[in-house]
């Protein structure tokens, strides 16, 4: 078999299109394969697929492709400009790569395959790419992926900010809670930050959304209520940060009662804030004997550890009514501990109950929230941070945004009728 055969069976180069010829670098184990198509063809103008004559040639265009034999592989072609009656001098789109693009289709699938699973230098390294060249690619593809994207609301929302540098810098980042996806990202975390998200849907779109799970941050709650219709039956406070009030307030006791038994001199407390501030099954084994005679003594933190454990029973519960009933009587017993911070935190989820028990109707939490963005934090060390907003934003869709990422590849019945092979017929055909 000829070597230019050999590279069009493997390249699956079709008439009109051939390999004209080879150029093998051993040295630099490069290979360039060099395209031209056969005389005397009409092309197909690319904006009213009609055919008309060949008014010249577009300058010679080099497309990285897979290696072969281990050897990087360029392809090089010009492409035909069309001299189309109604719209003029045009070139014709090209079957192996995207308009803008200095690789194949098969060559930016498999790089973004490496960069889905490391951080952008190394996968411009392992496919032996610049950087900008990489990060280009991503953000073409990000771009494709948002222009394919349906345009629909979630039916179950989750909503949470994102930390992305010091000073208290802050992007908006809302999910799809069944798809497991991140489905808009914007800058701060007010109110007009996540109405930028809603104000892209109709009324009658948001009515389709059935819960919308969030922390107690008053700009997100606000902004719910102007757009979502019955927001306030919808609206649930993750469990995680209603919990993190009374965690902390049992912090705060051991803390306090800590120093002030101290200054007597008694150590009893010392090392054993993770003691209190974890779960009861999920202390280890070692610990559970210290953990029971710490228990047995008449300590304020004990009361305050009791009063913690007791609300997780909270979330056991499946009717509002009764979710309502067992808050009801657990704030009784914080509000007469005479333990401040357990009185406070009482009084935090007192003024924020009706949107905690809903819990009860819709089962949801941002537990999804706080598991993708451990994902970012990876990213954002993968990348050893990020030079501004939007190559961070551009991430979070890359590696979270559950789009179609991928240049179109068509079938077989698409292919003949939308690649050159249609739009370059032989004049004798």
């Amino acid at each position: 078999m000829k070597t230019t055969k050999f590279f069009a069976e493997i390249l699956g180069i079709k008439l009109p299109w051939y390999v004209a010829r080879i150029n093998v670098d051993h040295g630099q184990k490069r290979v360039d394969v060099y395209l031209e198509h056969e005389p005397d063809i009409q092309a197909r103008c690319p904006t009213c697929s009609e055919f008309s004559s060949v008014y010249d040639h577009a300058p010679e265009r080099e497309i990285r492709h897979l290696d072969v034999c281990h050897m990087a592989t360029y392809i090089h072609l010009r492409l035909p400009r069309v001299n189309c009656r109604t719209h003029g001098v045009l070139r014709i789109k090209s079957e192996f790569g995207d308009e803008h693009s200095t690789m194949t289709h098969e060559f930016e699938r498999r790089f973004l395959d490496v960069a889905k699973v490391c951080d952008t230098q190394s996968a411009a390294d392992l496919c032996g790419l610049k950087w900008d060249s990489a990060w280009g690619t991503i953000e073409r593809a990000v771009e494709r992926g948002l222009s394919r994207k349906v345009h629909r609301v979630p039916e179950r929302i989750g909503v949470d900010e994102k930390s992305i540098a010091k000073g208290h810098v802050y992007e908006t980042l809302v999910y799809d809670q069944d798809r497991g996806t991140v489905d808009y990202v914007c800058d701060g975390r007010g109110q007009d930050s996540l109405e930028s998200y809603f104000s892209q849907f109709e009324k009658d779109e948001l009515s389709g959304v059935k819960s919308v799970a969030m922390d107690m941050w008053d700009p997100f709650i606000a902004a719910t209520k102007a757009y979502v219709p019955d927001a306030g039956r919808k609206i649930v406070f993750d469990r995680y940060h209603v919990m993190k009030y009374v965690v902390d307030a049992v912090d705060t006791v051991r803390k306090d009662e800590h120093r002030a038994m101290m200054k007597e001199g008694v150590e009893t407390l010392k090392g054993t804030k993770y003691l209190w501030l974890t779960s009861e099954e999920n202390l280890p084994e070692e610990a559970k004997k210290e953990f029971e005679s710490l228990r047995s003594q008449k300590l304020k933190v004990a009361r305050a550890w009791a009063m913690k454990e007791h609300i997780r029973s909270m979330w056991d519960y499946h009717y509002e009514g009764c979710m309502r009933k067992f808050f009801d009587r657990w704030y009784y017993w914080a509000t007469h501990s005479r333990l401040e911070p357990m009185i406070k935190a009482a009084g935090t989820l007192k003024r924020h109950i009706d949107n905690i028990v809903t819990y009860a109707r819709h089962q949801t939490t941002n537990a999804l929230a706080e598991s993708l963005n451990s994902n970012i934090e990876k990213i954002k060390r993968m990348a050893c941070g990020f030079r501004n907003k939007s190559h961070y934003r551009i991430a979070i869709y890359f590696h979270c945004g559950g789009l179609s990422l991928y240049p179109q590849r068509t079938t077989k019945e698409s292919l003949r009728r939308r690649s050159l092979q249609p739009q370059l017929v032989g004049a004798t055909h």
